[in-house]
């Protein structure tokens, strides 16, 4: 994989956090974050899909009740 698939690749994973929020009602990340107990600059960060942890993506998948199959299910 070169460096360009793999920099695309997660940048569709910060589309699809962001996506997530969108479908749970949210049009701000900072109002998001703050009622999820999340620190509104990390979540920034995560949305433009900054390099995080798998520990941080499964926080995300818990809050939204999704399985990480089902959030990298449209994602190659």
């Amino acid at each position: 994989m070169n460096e360009q698939n793999k920099l695309q690749r997660i940048k569709l994973i910060g589309e699809r956090i962001k996506q997530l929020r969108f479908d749970a009602g949210y049009t701000s990340y900072e109002t998001f974050a703050m009622d999820k107990g999340l620190d509104r600059k990390h979540y920034w960060r995560l949305e433009k899909g900054s390099n995080f942890t798998l520990s941080t993506l499964i926080r995300i998948c818990d809050i939204h009740n999704i399985s990480l199959k089902d959030f990298f299910k449209d994602i190659d």
